[in-house]
């Protein structure tokens, strides 16, 4: 499709660093009217004077429903929301930290309910709007030292394939990005080789395309995807041997 993102208002929730900062670059080339949220107001006003086109800041905290609530307000109407926000602490059952559990799954999948809740009531009235959701390659199945992480991003795709089901015939589009190890602050760590570990600027040049296209998911890069999508074909003995 070819889309007009000219003077466009997109919400950038989780956009301070890493794939969200370099996805930003992205959209304020292409002409788009940014508004930056994360906790971080310091790295957000950086990004902000940074980036070539226009860009608002608006701090939050996905975690807090106030805080949330807050936010869409003093925004205002909005053409699209990306979310991107999210926090990754890896470890096994036997290593369980009750805190960093609740977080990833309050932050990466409740907040994710919170922010795009926000906006889309407003979006159905008006049977207009664009909703872009981050998901992961970790979401297509349980994954060792992933308790709280590959969990919380399953519930955010399953989320985005609901909301697709319920509005793809309509005005209000809705899109799932899942990739796969990008190098930031979160996956350093990781302890463990990162097949087809990509760069920001990598992984935000597939999310942008994605975002030009009529498809609802795409999932990235392609080639260690497949090793993912193909594992829902698994009988659960294989699986569980394979990816243990």
């Amino acid at each position: 499709m070819t889309e007009d993102w000219q003077g466009k208002r997109y919400w950038m929730v989780g956009a301070s660093e890493g794939l969200g900062a370099a996805l930003a670059h992205k959209l304020s080339r292409a002409g788009v009217h940014l508004i930056l949220s994360a906790r971080s107001e310091d790295k957000l006003n950086e990004l902000a004077f940074d980036l070539p086109g226009p860009a608002e800041v608006q701090t939050v905290d996905v975690s807090d429903d106030q805080s949330v609530a807050d936010a869409a307000e003093a925004i205002g109407e909005i053409d699209g929301i990306i979310f991107l926000a999210g926090v990754y602490w890896p470890q096994s059952a036997q290593e369980w930290t009750q805190k960093e559990v609740v977080a990833m799954a309050d932050i990466n999948f409740t907040g994710a309910i919170r922010a795009v809740g926000s906006v889309l009531p407003s979006m159905i009235e008006r049977d207009a709007g664009h909703i872009v959701i981050t998901g992961s390659l970790s979401g297509f199945g349980g994954l060792p030292g992933a308790q709280g992480y590959a969990a919380s991003k399953a519930g955010v795709m399953a989320f985005a394939e609901s909301l697709h089901a319920d509005l793809r015939k309509t005005g209000v589009r809705v899109q799932l990005a899942n990739p796969g190890f990008i190098r930031t602050r979160l996956t350093e760590k990781n302890d463990f080789r990162m097949p087809f570990l990509m760069e920001p600027e990598e992984a935000a040049s597939e999310m942008f395309e994605l975002m030009h296209q009529d498809s609802f998911a795409k999932s990235f890069p392609r080639l260690f995807s497949y090793v993912f999508r193909g594992s829902r074909f698994l009988p659960g003995w294989l699986y569980f041997r394979v990816f243990s």
